[in-house]
C-alpha cells in the first residue's frame, strides 16, 4: 500500500512538473539544451540569417559494379546489386536469413523455388529475376523470385 501510495505522488510530481515546463513565468517559450545538440523545437519562427547561403554540392559517387563471369552468371561487386534482368542466372552456396525459412544467395533473397533443392549449405544455379519492392519478411537481400533451381 505504501509503494502505490509512493508511486502515485511520484506520478503527480512528474506531471506537474512537466505541464509549467518549457515557460519562464511570462508564458514565453524557453528553449532546453537537447541530449543530440540539436535546436529544440518553439513557437517562434527563425530569424533571417545576414548573408546568403551558399549551397553545398551533393557528393557524387558510383556505384560498384558486377562483375560477370561466362554463363552469365552475377557476382555483386559491393553492397548495392546490380539490376539482374529477367532469366538471371546465379551460382552459389545458399546461406540462411536472419529470419527463419529465409535463404540468401550471394546477396539475393530467394523466392520460390524448390525447397528440396534450395536448402541451406547447398551449392546451386539459379534462374529467375529480380523483383524490387516486393515485401518480404525476410529484412535482408534484393527479392531475386527463382523460376528454376538445380544442384551444382
Amino acid at each position: 500500500m505504501r509503494t502505490l501510495r509512493l508511486a502515485a505522488v511520484a506520478l503527480a510530481t512528474v506531471a506537474a512538473l512537466s505541464a509549467c515546463g518549457g515557460q519562464d513565468g511570462t508564458g514565453t517559450p524557453t528553449t532546453m539544451p537537447t541530449s543530440t545538440g540539436a535546436s529544440p523545437v518553439t513557437d517562434q519562427p527563425p530569424t533571417p540569417s545576414t548573408g546568403p547561403a551558399t549551397p553545398t554540392p551533393p557528393s557524387v559517387s558510383t556505384p560498384p559494379r558486377a562483375t560477370t563471369k561466362p554463363g552469365g552468371t552475377i557476382k555483386p561487386g559491393g553492397p548495392t546489386l546490380p539490376p539482374p534482368v529477367a532469366g538471371t542466372e546465379l551460382t552459389g552456396t545458399i546461406v540462411a536469413g536472419v529470419e527463419a525459412n529465409c535463404l540468401l544467395l550471394d546477396g539475393y533473397l530467394l523466392i520460390g523455388g524448390p525447397r528440396d533443392v534450395l536448402a541451406v549449405g547447398a551449392r546451386v544455379t539459379v534462374t529467375g529475376r529480380v523483383q524490387r519492392g516486393m515485401m518480404t519478411t525476410c529484412q535482408q537481400g534484393t527479392p531475386f523470385v527463382v523460376e528454376a533451381a538445380r544442384r551444382s
